[in-house]
């Protein structure tokens, strides 16, 4: 009779004993399973890892954060419309550069209001081609947005380069005097702050590129023409370009509330000098200010909290001219 396979030592599994309580040669894998695991390394994280919820997500935030900024260079590189009658008559009284005047056609002011009338005689002066439209037309042209019957076409802005400012204050036979802007976001306080800029002879302005504002027409009318007469640059990085204003042998002074010297004893203006003013409400920012030689204040009553940006600038720009008078 033949053995049972059921019974106790006739196990075919592997490692089982056999009858004699001895157990029996396994099979090795010859290392394969070893060298299989080797150089795996670490898990990578769930985000780098293909096909798993969170790397779709990574993904798609990346995708959206390309498209928010293919969308605000698209929008920087198109013209901007300017609406309103105030604005639009404002803004070519300042000779702000325009590419076209439109107006609504059957508009009932257009005959009465005298605002209407003055654009259409200065844009007629500067030899703007004059585009009428339909009301439904420029609806949509404005995007729902107030319009009075009346638009200016701006195109965007040609902006310098930081370094061009110091080419700027070479050819004018005097000590560099820029203006720095950190994370100014409001255009109006932008063209505040040009037009300061040019009155007390400042060489030019410079914008960050991201999280600020640029020079809007909104910007362009604030300053009164200013901007058509003092460049305003753009730097990829602020705190890189107030380095290399720094190596250029310009002294960088911050203006904030919390400020080491009062404005008026600060004795550099009279040297080539890049002021620094933050942005509103947070101020300077960390690598921004630690990029300062020194940050000063405006030295005012305990009951007023802070200064607009704009009338901040201003002071100190006055500041700086009176040192070089």
């Amino acid at each position: 009779m033949g053995a049972d396979p059921l019974m106790a030592g006739n196990s075919q599994r592997r490692g089982r004993s056999d009858g004699a309580g001895k157990k029996r040669a396994t099979a090795g894998t010859g290392g394969k399973n070893r060298r299989s695991l080797a150089g795996r390394g670490a898990t990578p994280p769930a985000a780098a890892r293909p096909g798993h919820p969170a790397q779709r997500r990574a993904a798609a935030d990346a995708r959206a954060r390309a498209e928010r900024t293919r969308a605000r260079q698209r929008a920087e590189e198109a013209p901007e419309l300017l609406l309103g009658r105030n604005p639009v008559v404002e803004a070519l009284r300042a000779q702000i550069p325009a590419t076209a005047l439109y107006v609504v056609t059957g508009d009932t002011g257009r005959t009465t209001d005298e605002r209407i009338t003055e654009a259409l005689a200065l844009a007629a002066d500067r030899g703007l081609p004059l585009l009428e439209v339909g009301k439904a037309e420029f609806d949509r042209m404005s995007q729902g947005a107030l319009h009075q019957g009346i638009g200016l076409q701006v195109p965007p802005y040609e902006y310098a380069h930081p370094d061009d400012l110091l080419d700027v204050a070479r050819d004018s036979g005097r000590a560099p005097l820029l203006v720095a802007l950190d994370g100014v976001t409001d255009p109006r306080n932008l063209g505040a702050v040009v037009r300061s800029a040019a009155a007390f002879d400042a060489h030019g302005v410079v914008v960050p590129q991201r999280r600020s504002v640029g020079m809007t027409a909104s910007a362009w009318r604030t300053s009164a023409g200013a901007a058509a007469r003092i460049p305003v640059a753009r730097a990829v990085n602020l705190a890189r370009a107030l380095g290399s204003y720094q190596e250029s042998g310009l002294q960088t002074v911050g203006l904030a509330a919390d400020g080491e010297v009062d404005l008026h004893e600060y004795d550099g203006f009279a040297d080539p000098v890049c002021l620094v003013v933050g942005a509103e409400g947070a101020g300077l920012s960390r690598l921004v200010r630690e990029r300062c030689d020194v940050v000063v204040r405006i030295p005012i009553d305990r009951d007023t909290e802070s200064l607009n940006v704009s009338v901040a600038a201003g002071i100190a720009l006055y500041a700086a001219a009176a040192a070089r008078r």
